[in-house]
């Protein structure tokens, strides 16, 4: 996942470039922790007040350097009109935030809204065309003819939410300016692995393996999840 964001950054931008990057449902901040570390400054919104803690709490053993590339706001990611101006970001990262949104249009549209031209929207979306995969290969027979027909499905938490499906995403991408402009399977091998599950011995080939399928047809289709990148035109 990083790695397929580093390319598309790459390749959008020149090599050194300080970029402005918006973090929207940044979680604990691990990834707006590692792009501040590679000089980027980044602003990340986060509304739930545990998470937000923690990333203060992880930005807060950082260099001073790496700390003053780091603006947090706790808020809605629906309010980025509130907190910021159009065009103010090179970069925008919205990663498992979707499925939590029941319209998910009007949230892109703003953070499509905060891109520069030329700017990366950067998805992290469950992917609704495979959710019959993983209770398919638990054996939940019932629970995977259920998952043809719908984008709704029980997380790992317990939490009833929602998948968005590539064709539908490619849609409102270009319906609000941002078309997409590439794409990525994430966790095509790795799905059904338990939290606690240990790591492997050979993580490297592992993850040489889900890279490839990430981007390899027709493996990346029924991946868990999908990684879209669009661009504000």
């Amino acid at each position: 996942m990083a790695r397929q964001l580093d390319e598309q950054i790459a390749g959008r931008f020149p090599v050194g470039q300080r970029l402005r990057v918006l973090d929207v449902g940044m979680g604990q901040g691990t990834q707006a922790l590692r792009l501040a570390r590679l000089g980027h400054q980044v602003t990340g919104v986060e509304q739930d007040a545990t998470m937000i803690a923690a990333a203060r709490e992880a930005l807060a053993a950082q260099p001073q350097g790496i700390r003053e590339r780091v603006r947090l706001v706790q808020g809605d990611g629906r309010d980025t009109g509130v907190h910021f101006l159009p065009g103010g970001f090179d970069v925008v990262l919205c990663h498992g935030v979707l499925m939590y949104v029941e319209e998910p249009d009007p949230l892109l549209a703003g953070l499509a809204r905060m891109l520069a031209p030329g700017g990366l929207l950067s998805l992290l979306v469950r992917n609704g065309d495979a959710l019959a995969l993983r209770p398919g290969l638990s054996g939940d027979w019932a629970g995977t003819l259920a998952a043809f027909d719908t984008t709704a499905y029980c997380n790992r938490l317990g939490l009833n939410v929602r998948a968005d499906r590539l064709a539908g995403l490619t849609a409102t991408l270009a319906g609000i300016a941002a078309p997409l402009h590439a794409w990525y399977g994430v966790r095509v091998f790795t799905d059904t692995a338990m939290d606690d599950t240990p790591i492997p011995d050979d993580l490297e080939t592992l993850l040489a393996a889900e890279e490839r399928a990430g981007r390899t047809d027709p493996y990346r289709g029924v991946a868990a999840l999908l990684h879209l990148c669009g661009v504000r035109g």
